[in-house]
């Protein structure tokens, strides 16, 4: 029996997929499978793999993981055949040319054990004959070739029902030949449309979904977001969704069969050898091919079209969320100083919480500065006690409800005391780091919420240290993420935060378990023994101290030992991202020099003279030596950006201060496929369509704009109602005029509705770093706002 795909088989096709050489995939992949991770190749391996990116290497890592999977499909495939005593050469050869799982399916499906269909009962009674006949002599007469096989007992009672077994026979038979099937799919895929109509119009979210109630787009060309709106009107009940095989007009060129027969059953004809000749056989063989397409192939291939469709907008979802999730992890840090978080409420009162440089906890408090109890100056007088007792310098704001009046609470502490700088933070997420078992066991001795208020000041002291303690998906910066299939979002999205963490780096006397646990080579138990050893002991005074930690042996060592940080220790080296395996290099990099590492730390003037070519080894080449010499000029550099805030416009506090023409800051809180989502300050977020958004065409609304990214925004209409806001960036627009979105650029979508981008119902508001939270998005009638705005079609 022919052999499954070999690796060295799957390294060949990933490198050219990947336009990489063969043995830097096959490096890759060695170490992938020693246990290495992505970030840890990508910064310490680059001479192994020939400096492969960490981009690269995720692509390689779902290929590689696909293909095996896909070897492995194969070889069940052929043990299965084979059992059946069915597996020739040929057969065989075809299976392991198969690129894709449906081509392997196609293939597999005429030995796949099934249960007992009309064709097989057909064959039972002796009818595959009289199919075989009629198909391969059409000059036979159908009616006249079928009373030969009439017999009761065997249930073929006359000549009609001999020759409904027959056509059975051959339905089955069409609608399992791999290479046709193959053909008719892709077809259906390029002519194809998505067919929505209304099912329940009294259904209590039919309005959500208006735009879909009469609507068809070809599937080829359809965003994942109106996919996926389409799929959630269907889920709710609301919608019926059909597939369409003649969305698209059927070549007049065709020249395979009569204009009786559709483009597909044509094809179907012309794979047999079926024809209008005049023959007596032909009508029945034709009116098979009709039943065999309208009554079995379309509805299979309906079903791969919508498995297709759903996959294809769930990669591009994932996408979407895992580029906002790392704008918001990599969002700019406010740094290690005293912060007051508030988080904000009306009845309840605002939560009030003070942490040192660390995030240690030094007071709490509730305070009731709004209605109905309007303790307007005995609020302010507790926030200036606390302020002026533990030397706050920052004040972070959460930004759901009462955000905007306690911001104004701020304003007036702001004035009385000097220094102090507030910024309004996104409280995404808060609530359910609240009440997580992480957090009972960190704040054990806080109410669950005043715990929202730690978070939220902590958050603003560095965004990524606090929101790994959160589970991603409640971060809430996807586009239709509860529409995703979990696996393909978690793998997704644990990717990103990986990836962040590394990227940063992480200083290990003061990162918590779930930031440890996000560090190369470090699981969560491996975590927990960290902080457990480092409160035994004391804090680590060098990486070297790492080796005593329970169960961290030599790999794990190797694989987080240059993302791990100790700042303040007995090596210098320690608080850079100087892998320590790479130290000697550091040691030939001193003697020439002369001085030792802490002369040399920072010493730009000495660096730059120095070329990496000179201190290579078989070990270390120049791209790692490369990175070392970047690393001692500037030890633990940060890559995340400076820290900005957004200014929101006085007075303009909900959308009925909004006026057309407005020119406002703002903060990028959500990208989606379709453009963005900004926050004013009016709890509602405003949408920016992807035309409205530069004078020159893109195709992605990231190469303008990134989450979190404070920008001027003009309004363009207002829909008080609904609560929908038409922004653009392109502020010499004027309100009310044609679209004059750039050449080509993608116009609005007119049927968007029926779904939204983010999840959740509260309405969070995002500013520094800011995410969308938990609160809806704009959903079908942002169409409707965006026409009357000239931004649509």
């Amino acid at each position: 029996m022919t052999e499954p795909d070999t690796d060295q088989q799957i390294v060949s096709r990933i490198a050219g997929e990947l336009n990489a050489q063969p043995w830097q995939v096959q490096a890759a992949v060695a170490l992938l499978d020693e246990g290495a991770t992505v970030p840890f190749i990508a910064r310490y391996r680059k001479e192994v793999t020939g400096s492969l990116d960490d981009a690269q290497l995720r692509d390689l890592t779902e290929r590689l993981d696909y293909l095996r999977d896909l070897a492995d499909r194969k070889k069940a495939v052929l043990e299965s055949i084979a059992a059946q005593g069915k597996l020739t050469d040929a057969l065989a050869a075809s299976i392991q040319a198969a690129d894709t799982k449906a081509r392997v399916e196609d293939i597999y499906l005429p030995f796949k054990p099934k249960r007992r269909t009309k064709a097989q009962i057909a064959r039972e009674a002796g009818l595959e004959p009289l199919a075989d006949g009629l198909l391969g002599d059409p000059r036979v007469d159908p009616a006249a070739a079928a009373a030969a096989f009439v017999d009761p007992d065997k249930g073929v009672a006359d000549g009609d029902a001999a020759l409904a077994g027959a056509r059975a026979i051959l339905t089955e038979r069409f609608g399992e030949d791999a290479d046709l099937v193959g053909e008719l799919r892709e077809l259906l895929w390029q002519r194809g449309g998505l067919v929505s109509t209304v099912r329940d119009a009294g259904h209590e979210d039919a309005a959500r979904f208006a735009d879909y109630h009469d609507f068809s787009e070809s599937v080829k060309s359809m965003p994942s977001h109106r996919i996926l709106a389409m799929f959630r009107g269907e889920s709710t009940g609301v919608l019926s969704l059909a597939v369409d095989p003649e969305a698209a007009p059927a070549d007049p060129t065709d020249p395979t069969g009569p204009a009786v027969l559709s483009d597909y059953e044509r094809r179907i004809a012309g794979a047999f050898g079926i024809a209008d000749r005049g023959r007596p056989a032909d009508p029945w063989l034709l009116d098979t091919v009709r039943w065999a397409w309208r009554t079995r192939i379309v509805v299979s291939l309906g079903i791969d079209v919508r498995t297709r469709l759903r996959q294809s907008a769930e990669a591009d979802a994932a996408a979407v969320f895992a580029a906002n999730l790392k704008d918001l992890l990599l969002a700019a840090p406010a740094g290690g100083r005293p912060t007051l978080g508030l988080d904000p409420g009306f009845r309840t009162g605002v939560k009030v919480a003070v942490v040192d440089g660390t995030g240690k906890v030094l007071a709490t408090d509730t305070i009731y500065p709004h209605q109905p109890a309007n303790r307007w100056d005995a609020a302010l007088a507790s926030l200036h006690r606390l302020v002026t007792t533990h030397g706050v310098e920052l004040v972070a704001i959460g930004n759901g409800t009462a955000s905007r009046e306690t911001d104004r609470l701020a304003a007036d502490l702001v004035k009385q005391c000097p220094g102090l700088t507030k910024v309004m933070v996104s409280e995404a997420g808060a609530s359910v780091y609240s009440a997580s078992a992480y957090a009972s066991g960190e704040l054990p001795d806080l109410d669950v919420s005043l715990r929202g208020a730690v978070s939220i000041a902590r958050r603003l002291q560095d965004p990524l240290a606090e929101l790994v303690k959160i589970d991603p998906k409640s971060i809430g910066v996807g586009q239709y993420q509860h529409d995703i299939a979990e696996s393909t979002l978690t793998r997704s999205l644990n990717a990103v935060v990986e990836d962040c963490v590394n990227a940063v780096g992480v200083e290990v006397n003061t990162a918590s378990v779930p930031l440890l646990a996000r560090v190369s080579g470090v699981t969560t138990t491996l975590a927990e023994n960290i902080v457990r050893h480092r409160d035994t002991n004391g804090p680590f005074t060098s990486r070297q101290d790492l080796k005593h930690v329970a169960r961290l042996g030599p790999k794990a060592y190797e694989q987080c030992a240059g993302f791990l940080r100790i700042r303040g220790g007995s090596d210098p080296l320690d608080s850079s991202g100087v892998h320590p395996e790479a130290y000697t290099v550091v040691r030939r990099i001193l003697t020439r020099t002369g001085g030792d590492v802490r002369t040399l730390v920072g010493n730009t003037t000495v660096l730059r003279t120095l070329r990496p070519q000179e201190f290579t080894d078989e070990t270390f080449g120049v791209p790692t030596v490369t990175d070392i010499l970047a690393e001692l000029e500037k030890p633990g550099r940060d890559p995340r950006p400076a820290f900005t805030t957004a200014t929101f416009a006085d007075g303009v506090e909900k959308i009925a201060d909004l006026r057309v023409g407005m020119v406002l800051e703002g903060v990028v809180t959500n990208v989606a496929a379709f453009g963005a989502f900004v926050d004013v300050g009016v709890h509602q977020d405003g949408l920016v369509h992807v035309s409205a958004m530069s004078r020159t065409f893109i195709s992605d609304p990231r190469e303008v704009v990134t989450s979190g990214q404070v920008v001027k925004v003009k309004v363009m209409a207002v829909d008080e109602q609904r609560k929908r806001i038409s922004l653009t960036l392109r502020l010499d627009d004027e309100p009310g005029a044609p679209a004059a979105g750039p050449k080509g650029s993608r116009p609005a979508p007119a049927r968007s509705g029926g779904g939204r981008p983010a999840s959740g119902q509260r309405s969070d508001r995002g500013r520094q770093g800011g995410a969308r939270g938990d609160r809806p998005a704009p959903g079908g009638a942002m169409a409707d706002a965006l026409r009357r705005a000239g931004l649509g079609q």
